[in-house]
Formats: structure tokens, sequence, C-alpha cells
């Protein structure tokens, strides 16, 4: 089953398929900004049992010419992987008879660094074949941590904050986005709900994601598209489950009850509102801490 990061990682060329060269400079290859794009169907499978399938595949028409574009998202080393890509460009380029250009996109540096081997395929007197993927990966995609910067691009900046999602830079490029996201017109407000949830899919379940909620519940309050309203709802939810756990501990502490470690843990691990608020209601007379859980309640 493949994860909303793993989706994220090639969609985003889907919604601006111009990304690719842009993002690519910085491995110092240079390709013109298409004229124009127009997705391809991702299911390379012929008549036979197996199954093969491109993440996101782009006709790429440029002032230069035209190339397809195959975009990988990966992430994870795979041994089989390079066989299927030389698969891919193999097929591509028989079925279209247009340059094909693989690129692979990694949050992981291990595993970027594995998928940007050259791979040559054939005896090693004479390899028949070459496969020299395209690599994007947290060190060949910059840190986007400049409002003004993340205004001028804020596709890259999407792909900056999920390769970057588990380095200390996440939280400079996310705060970047968000402001750059608020001075959107209310006119582009479905392009900032697309950039939202590819925001939200790239970062995965990491503490980035966290912070992204929060920022979407205060800084961007003012979008009203359906990804935006949910991840506002569950900062808010997140928030007055906190609270809420707070509370219970302070009350206790003010009465004098002592709360042991592990029954601290218990308070402040519920996730449920509604048991909580019942542990409220009888912290303001429980004269111990296991009073407080007591009668089934849930925890």
């Amino acid at each position: 089953m493949l994860s909303s990061s793993h989706e994220a990682l090639h969609r985003i060329f889907q919604e601006d398929p111009g990304l690719f060269a842009r993002a690519v400079r910085g491995l110092g290859v240079s390709f013109p900004p298409p004229v124009s794009a127009s997705p391809l169907p991702t299911d390379l499978t012929e008549n036979r049992p197996m199954e093969r399938r491109v993440d996101t595949l782009l006709k790429m028409d440029t002032e230069d010419g035209e190339f397809i574009l195959a975009v990988e998202s990966q992430g994870k080393r795979a041994p089989d992987k390079p066989a299927s890509w030389a698969y891919y460009l193999s097929h591509l380029y028989a079925k279209y008879g247009i340059p094909p250009v693989l690129l692979v996109v990694c949050a992981d540096r291990s595993t970027a660094a594995w998928a940007a081997r050259q791979v040559d395929i054939g005896p090693p007197q004479w390899p028949s074949l070459t496969l020299r993927p395209l690599v994007l990966g947290p060190d060949s995609l910059p840190v986007i941590a400049s409002p003004d910067e993340a205004a001028r691009d804020i596709p890259l900046t999407v792909l900056s904050a999920a390769l970057h999602r588990r380095d200390p830079d996440a939280d400079a490029i996310l705060n970047a986005l968000a402001k750059a996201l608020k001075g959107l017109s209310a006119d582009d407000e479905d392009t900032a709900g697309t950039f939202i949830e590819l925001t939200e899919q790239g970062l995965g379940k990491t503490p980035a994601a966290d912070l992204w909620r929060h920022l979407m519940a205060v800084d961007l309050s003012f979008f009203q598209s359906e990804t935006a309203q949910r991840l506002r709802a569950e900062g808010r939810d997140e928030g007055r489950v906190e609270g809420r756990a707070e509370d219970i501990l302070r009350l206790l502490d003010g009465r004098g009850v002592e709360v042991s470690e592990e029954e601290r843990e218990r308070i402040t691990g519920c996730g449920d509102l509604d048991t909580l608020d019942i542990w409220f209601t009888r912290a303001i007379t429980a004269t111990s801490a296991a009073e407080v859980f007591e009668s089934g309640a849930a925890g």
C-alpha cells in the first residue's frame, strides 16, 4: 500500500510540471522550462502477468524539443528497482519514440545515495545499457526558509519541506511556506488548498507534520478549503485534549493529591476528551489519583 508521503513526492510534479526544471538545477543539470505538459497513462503493463506502473508520467514540451518525464517516489532501497526503471525507460522510448528522463525523489539520504548510482546492465566487457537517474534528495534541494523566497516558488518550497521533513530546518521551511500561502489572494484558495494537502502528505508521520497542523490552525484560519478546515479542526481537538489533561493535573496538584509518574502519563496520554472530562469532574473531589480512574472509566 502506497503511503501519502510517497504520493506527495511525485504528485507535486503533476501540479506544477515546470518544477522539474527548477528543482534539478541544483544537480547541475539544465532543462528548459516546459511550454506545455500533458499527463500520460502511468500503466506500463504489457500483455504479460507482470504489472509495471510508474508513479507519475508527463510529456514535456519545451522550446528545445520534447521529452517524457517519469517520476518515481522511492522510500527505501529496493534491489529490483534499477531493473524496473530500465524497463520503464526502454518501454517508453519504444512506445512513444520520445527521449525519456527518470527522476527519483527520496526523502531519505541513504536511499537517495543508493538511487543515484549509475547502473550498467550487461557483461562488464560491454554493458549494453546504462541507467542514470536524476535523484532529488535532502542534500540536492535547498532549504527554503525565507517567506519571500517561498512566495516566489511555492511548489519548490513544498518539495523542500517534504525532503527535509526529518531535518532541524523543517520548522523554518514550514513557517516560511505558511507565510507564503497566507499571502495568496482569495482567488487562489483552491491552489492553496492543493499545496496544503500535498505538504501534509509529504511530511508523513513526523514531528514536522504536527507543526504543520498547528500552523494551519493559526496562520491560515481564513482558508475555507476542506483540507485547511480539517487540519484546523484536528489542531483544535488536540489543543482541547492537552488543555484538559493539564487542568486535571493542576487541579490535583492544587488540592494536594499525590500523582505518580505512571498516573501522570496515563492522564497526559489519554486522547479522548469525553474521558478527560469525566476524570476532571472526579478530580474535584478525589482524595487519590486512583479515584479519578475508578468506575471503569476508559483511559
